[in-house]
């Protein structure tokens, strides 16, 4: 079984925040030295694990305590209460380029920082060549980085961090760094740390990101864990909590509903080939999701989703309606919507379907509804012997 590589005892870190700071020896005396502070507690009580081989995403608003934590990870901060332990080799890409010079050339940099970073010479005259390709810098790499764009800047800081090969790698936000094909390429990176069991430690606002690359998250608010575990689930329960501003409240998280209210899913029905309710179907069957809804205003371009999962929480199927272009202009009222599938390939089991309404951003939450409803899919004619859906297809022998 995988080991924990990383573990956070009880973890707490404060600052002090001055309200009114001491400008002159006369006002020292007259407060008698001392000035009036505030204590923020950054991170507040925090435990948490992550296992060797894993890519952890920590998500949460801005000033939520993800940075913080990470940095307390790298060692750059240290914790006033609780302990930080971590096996191995450890590399942070926290401020791509901070060890750059800018009057050197872009060569000159790559040793000098790489240097910083911890890599021999000789492994830096060997990777070299990898290092610009991967950064794209081409014939600037032997211009002064003053000279550089912010992207380029970035990405060749990126290039060489990420080529130290840690056993565990800590990042903060760089996956928005550069265009679409360098951010590919960050991905594909990525993508071999963790098949050669590399341990990833990602900071991120990017919800698509978390949920494709991640198999683990944990939500940070006001410096405190919120919660910890299969990425889906926590993204959704991060998201619903969001209330923009002109926003209704969001009610209390019961932990398996959460969203502003505005809309709301009433419940989930599974209606068979003839239109008939029904929680247990076979493989390869008709089959039609029915979300029945009521608004206490009207909703403008609603996005309705759809999460399939196994009772051990792999999501098999998750469509919604914005994909296809199928929004309404508005919605009111009480009603329902229909996702209508001329067969389900789902091999025999149980499974679990949870529901959200959201505005067309995706980024706020009317109502998201978690394990709604539970259904059985039985064995109906020849199926596949493992997996979880059934295909199809049929076998050709050549000569």
């Amino acid at each position: 079984m995988a080991q924990p590589v990383v573990v956070v005892d009880h973890v707490s870190k404060k600052y002090r925040l001055y309200r009114e700071r001491n400008a002159s020896i006369k006002a020292a005396i007259m407060r008698g030295g001392r000035a009036k502070v505030d204590v923020f507690w950054a991170l507040d009580d925090v435990s948490f694990e992550v296992y060797e081989g894993s890519t952890t995403g920590l998500i949460g608003e801005n000033g939520s305590g993800k940075s913080t934590m990470l940095k307390t990870l790298a060692k750059i901060l240290r914790p006033d209460k609780g302990s930080v332990t971590t096996v191995g080799k450890l590399s942070a890409l926290l401020e791509l380029g901070a060890g750059f010079h800018p009057e050197l050339t872009g060569r000159e940099n790559v040793f000098l920082n790489g240097a910083i970073l911890g890599l021999k010479n000789r492994e830096l005259q060997a990777r070299f060549d990898d290092i610009v390709d991967f950064a794209g810098i081409g014939q600037f790499i032997d211009e002064p980085v003053k000279n550089y764009s912010s992207g380029m800047y970035v990405r060749l800081g990126f290039s060489v961090a990420i080529n130290v090969e840690p056993d565990i790698l800590l990042v903060d936000e760089v996956l928005a760094v550069g265009d679409e094909a360098f951010q590919r390429k960050c991905l594909e990176r990525f993508a071999e740390l963790k098949r050669a069991g590399k341990t990833v430690i990602i900071v991120s606002h990017s919800m698509p990101s978390v949920l494709n690359m991640c198999d683990h998250a944990i939500w940070f608010k006001k410096g405190r864990k919120m919660a910890d575990g299969e990425p889906r689930a926590v993204v959704e329960a991060y998201t619903g909590s969001i209330v923009l501003p002109g926003r209704k409240s969001a009610p209390a998280d019961s932990g398996d509903r959460w969203g502003s209210g505005e809309a709301k899913i009433e419940r989930v029905e599974l209606r068979d080939g003839n239109g008939r309710p029904t929680t247990r179907l076979g493989t390869n069957d008709p089959l039609t999701f029915r979300i029945w809804y009521s608004c206490s205003e009207p909703v403008e371009r609603p996005v309705f989703s759809l999460s399939v999962q196994t009772l051990q929480g792999i999501v098999v199927y998750a469509p919604t309606n914005k994909e296809p272009g199928q929004v309404p202009e508005k919605i009111d009222g009480s009603g329902w919507v229909e996702l209508r599938l001329p067969k389900f390939p789902l091999l025999p089991g149980t499974y679990d379907i949870s529901t959200a309404v959201t505005d067309f951003t995706l980024a706020h939450t009317y109502d998201s509804r978690r394990n709604i409803l539970r259904f059985d899919v039985d064995r109906k004619g020849p199926v596949e012997p493992a997996g979880v859906v059934s295909l199809g297809g049929g076998w050709v022998f050549g000569p």
